[in-house]
């Protein structure tokens, strides 16, 4: 069985139920421009970088609306709209487990750079993870997923017969299988993978339990 020495996250969905915090933020955002969204504000839109989503919602790509409200985005949620931010039952166990272990972890999210550092703050997580990579980390902005990983493990210097990457969607999945990464489907968040969405060789842990016990197993 293959060693894995660094452990790759994704955060929204795998680590973290961010949904009444983001959920919430949005709406104040189209409150606040005084708009409506042209679909319902649930947990189906968790997961894409803010501009993919606002223009989801907006049902426009129009430049100057999608800055205004991600503009009234920010100010609630990179204020107090973050802190409303849980981890799943079990990630702090997992995260110290693996840290404990002597595992080298890293997270790389479609989120925004500033929220992810505030709330890895609020959970006391900052000392779990050498390296926090997201798509704004970086001028001009990387592109995708799989582009953010590349670059993480480019800059660290990290081996791909050394890494996993932990995501609970399917672009999670396919930006690992880009990068010649295995791939573990968290299922226990909102974007959980379904069988219909699981490509072969994806493995799948459905408590952070399970987790844990699959990747030390893999050591």
């Amino acid at each position: 069985m293959r060693p894995y020495t660094h452990i790759l996250f994704d955060l929204d969905g795998t680590l973290i139920d961010s949904a009444p915090a983001i959920l919430a933020s949005f709406r104040d955002a189209f409150a606040r421009a005084g708009i409506s969204p042209v679909r319902s504000i649930d947990d189906s839109i968790i997961g894409p970088p803010l501009t993919e989503t606002l223009q989801l919602l907006a049902g426009s790509t129009d430049a100057a609306l999608i800055a205004q409200l991600a503009e009234h985005f920010k100010a609630s949620y990179d204020t107090e709209g973050y802190k409303a931010t849980s981890a799943y039952p079990g990630i702090t166990e997992l995260l110290a487990g693996l840290k404990g272990a002597g595992l080298h972890l890293s997270i790389a999210t479609n989120k925004r750079i500033h929220p992810t550092r505030l709330i890895l703050e609020h959970l006391g997580w900052a000392g779990f993870f050498d390296h926090v990579y997201a798509l704004d980390l970086f001028t001009p902005r990387l592109p995708h997923k799989a582009a953010m990983i590349e670059r993480l493990m480019h800059d660290q210097q990290i081996p791909a017969s050394q890494a996993v990457y932990i995501g609970d969607r399917p672009e999670d999945g396919h930006s690992a299988d880009a990068n010649a990464l295995p791939f573990i489907a968290a299922c226990w968040g909102y974007g959980s993978i379904s069988e219909e969405e699981r490509e072969a060789g994806w493995a799948v842990c459905r408590s952070a339990e399970e987790m844990l016990k699959k990747l030390q197993e893999m050591r």
